[in-house]
């Protein structure tokens, strides 16, 4: 059992390390069980199409009107005490809609209400979680730490979680939010055990508009960061366009059903935890440069081949290869913004990485309905294609920048 241990979290990384990694996973598992029960709690409430995706549009939404001010906060405060008293903060929402299930007071208004307040938290939660693991290890393990993190996530969030999630519900409305808030109290609880060591503070009087253009003007500055976030940006709206349509790609153009739809995405997510087991190994021998270049090379032609083909067992196919690619990006991405950006801006440069992340998607589900409505399931796909490959093209060249924005940061301001 030791050796195991060892294997996924070494002992060099710290106790702090583990802490961390135990708290994110636990809190992942209570996100990944919302996942299921959520929608199945607003559909249990309501039929008006418009209040079902009103519920979706609540969790997303703070993301736009607290995601900037989320990053200053997390660069001006004790980092883990915000998150422990968010997660506090989200047990109690929590606990509130789990005592009107079991009451029977609760409305379509209650839980459209508990979906803006936990989506709320979760920017903040979120933001600022995400600048801890540069303040517990060192740059040479972020690569490390954040497959460590990315595995946890996929296996709870994704994986584990909706599963657990969906069996909880049909055993009662109440339960799956009862255990969702018993790991988020759980994830605080670990986090308390965690020591950090001070944050750098930047003297003189601080305002809000200020510090968020602070983060804009180094973000800009900062040719490796600028084009890793116009690349995130870019490349998520051309997924956002083919992921948009997927449910229906999956039915009218491979004729599976529902379970089959599933199927994909389960085929999906199991790429991604060999991406995330192989993590170490890839970084070792390809070096951040290639396997940036070759991950993109494979979103790019994933939605070609989609595309292409009309046979189920090959679309689950190349599923499998987009699921690995998708988390092995995400942990280099996420390593290389970590290693350039200072401690002290970790908080905005990352919430406006976030803002990119889900406004791309935003974007691109949009253009993809009206793309499909247009020219057919296909021509999102197509659209994808074409987009990612006319952006590979223009930042092939930089990509090996990126790889080493830490060798090239910027002064802060």
């Amino acid at each position: 059992m030791g050796r195991v241990v060892e294997a996924v979290l070494p002992a060099r990384m710290g106790t702090p390390f583990r802490w961390l990694v135990g708290s994110s996973w636990v809190t992942n598992l209570g996100d990944g069980i919302a996942l299921a029960a959520g929608p199945l709690l607003v559909a249990s409430q309501t039929s008006d199409p418009f209040l079902v995706a009103l519920a979706a549009l609540l969790q997303r939404l703070p993301w736009l009107l607290f995601g900037l001010y989320a990053g200053v906060l997390a660069d001006r405060v004790d980092r883990r005490l915000l998150v422990i008293a968010v997660d506090v903060a989200r047990a109690v929402v929590l606990g509130v809609l789990t005592l009107a299930l079991v009451t029977g007071q609760v409305t379509v208004g209650v839980v459209l209400a508990a979906m803006f307040l936990l989506g709320t938290a979760e920017v903040f939660a979120d933001t600022t979680s995400g600048t801890l693991l540069p303040m517990v290890v060192g740059r040479a393990d972020l690569g490390v730490g954040n497959a460590r993190l990315m595995a946890g996530a996929l296996t709870m969030n994704q994986m584990a979680g909706p599963a657990l999630g969906a069996v909880l519900f049909a055993a009662g409305s109440a339960w799956p939010f009862l255990v969702q808030g018993l790991c988020v109290a759980l994830g605080a609880l670990l986090l308390v055990r965690m020591a950090l060591p001070p944050l750098p503070r930047t003297p003189g009087e601080r305002h809000v508009g200020r510090e968020i253009v602070e983060g804009l003007r180094w973000t800009w500055g900062s040719g490796p960061v600028r084009t890793l976030t116009i690349t995130i940006v870019t490349f998520n709206v051309t997924y956002g366009a083919a992921w948009s349509v997927l449910v229906l790609y999956a039915t009218d153009r491979l004729d599976l059903g529902a379970i089959g739809f599933g199927l994909l995405s389960t085929v999906t997510a199991v790429g991604g935890l060999l991406g995330t087991a192989s993590y170490d190994w890839l970084a070792r021998r390809a070096g951040l440069a290639l396997l940036m270049r070759i991950g993109l090379v494979i979103e790019t032609f994933t939605h070609l081949g989609l595309a292409l083909t009309t046979t189920p067992w090959v679309a689950a196919a190349i599923l499998f290869v987009f699921g690995a690619h998708a988390f092995v990006w995400g942990t280099t991405s996420r390593t290389v913004r970590m290693r350039a950006v200072p401690a002290h801006l970790q908080g905005r440069v990352g919430s406006l990485y976030y803002l990119g992340v889900f406004g791309g998607i935003v974007v691109g589900q949009a253009a993809g309905g009206l793309i499909a409505r247009a020219w057919g399931i296909t021509g999102p796909f197509w659209f994808a294609f074409a987009g990612s490959a006319v952006i590979l093209v223009l930042i092939w060249k930089q990509l090996a920048h990126i790889a080493h924005a830490d060798e090239d940061v910027p002064p802060a301001g």
